[in-house]
């Protein structure tokens, strides 16, 4: 059938909306209508080209909800109908890790950039591939994923707001009830505050940490982090964040979290941890970074340096209970939002979010 989507077609270009080809579901997979789509960081790495291992042509997307349209054979999870939340992580349910409870490193997941784990698309253009950005490639009217990247919720959650819940308050409330599980009255500081580390400071508020401390270098950005709970700002460009969070801990934060892709950010989360504590990477630095650091501040303060992927997330259990957070006004998705665009905007949203301009950007169908 034919669809329209947001398409990086050439690297550093802008974003075109075009008329695609999207196939029928196969086996074991569905057809969603999206609703809508949140603008995300990952995506603006393909839009600017700085990502040079995704390929193109690509429609950019990886966070979104929708309606299920149709169903290929063997689908047995979902029906069409259903609401369901898009998840970019595909999870065969069957290797060692989808077994043991950490589904988000399935053995199965594609190798290849852009194509769903089968290793092709289910897109094209002008008569070839048309890439997948996160597998679901939300930027779009349609799109055809695997049966486990649908995951069904209930029916009274406005899917405006679910569809932020597929990747950055899923990453950011995840990496602090999942990955790190920080206990009620820890503190933590959170560097950068973006769509990322707003949900970091909302899972800080869910478990009852304290200090909860953004670190950022544009005003703005504080302030939403502190209205979404953060107890204290640190401007990084006016102020030393290590000093700032040690004049406030007394010791340094018992969890830090770098919710942006810079190193930087990371080697000053690092000595900002209190010995004994947890710093937890979920931001991605460009594919060769690298960051140094003492073995000795490894070894003899017992700190850990883990990182998270998409909040250690459960999915088919973890979407369900963001859901009932949100429904139960435990955790804000509106004010997450700041500005909407139409899918004919995407280039513009791009922009605003390059700019800083945006807490969370949504494109709504």
């Amino acid at each position: 059938m034919k669809v329209r989507a947001a398409a990086v077609v050439e690297r550093g270009k802008p974003i075109q909306v075009e008329e695609v080809d999207l196939a029928d579901p196969g086996e074991g997979e569905v057809r969603v209508k999206l609703v809508a789509s949140g603008i995300c960081h990952s995506c603006l790495h393909a839009a600017d080209g700085s990502w040079t291992h995704m390929p193109v042509p690509i429609v950019l997307g990886d966070e979104g909800a929708g309606v299920v349209e149709a169903a290929g054979r063997g689908v047995r999870g979902v029906k069409e109908g259903d609401p369901v939340i898009l998840s970019w992580s595909p999870a065969c349910g069957f290797c060692h890790y989808c077994v043991i409870g950490r589904p988000v490193l399935c053995e199965r997941r594609s190798t290849r950039p852009g194509t769903l784990p089968d290793g092709t698309t289910r897109l094209s253009w002008r008569g070839e591939p048309l890439y997948h950005f996160g597998t679901v490639a939300s930027h779009s009217d349609y799109t055809t994923i695997p049966e486990s990247c649908a995951i069904p919720i209930r029916s009274d959650m406005p899917l405006e707001m679910a569809a932020l819940i597929g990747c950055s308050v899923m990453t950011g409330v995840g990496s602090v009830l999942n990955t790190a599980q920080v206990p009620a009255g820890a503190s933590i500081a959170v560097f950068g505050a973006g769509g990322i580390g707003l949900n970091v400071i909302q899972g800080g508020q869910l478990v009852g940490a304290n200090p909860i401390i953004a670190v950022d270098i544009l005003p703005n950005k504080l302030e939403w982090a502190t209205r979404l709970g953060a107890t204290h700002a640190v401007d990084a460009s006016q102020h030393d964040p290590v000093e700032a969070i040690r004049d406030i801990t007394r010791r340094g934060a018992d969890f830090t979290f770098v919710a942006v892709g810079i190193t930087k950010a990371i080697s000053q989360a690092w000595e900002a941890t209190a010995h004994g504590g947890q710093c937890v990477l979920i931001g991605l630095p460009p594919t060769d970074a690298t960051v140094t650091f003492t073995a000795l501040s490894l070894q003899s303060n017992e700190k850990v340096l883990r990182g998270s992927r998409y909040g250690s997330a459960r999915m088919r259990d973890d979407f369900p209970r963001m859901v009932d957070l949100y429904m139960g006004g435990k955790l804000k998705i509106d004010q997450l939002i700041n500005r909407r665009f139409t899918l004919d905007e995407t280039e513009a949203a791009y922009k605003a979010l390059a700019a800083g301009e945006l807490a969370r950007g949504l494109i709504v169908n």
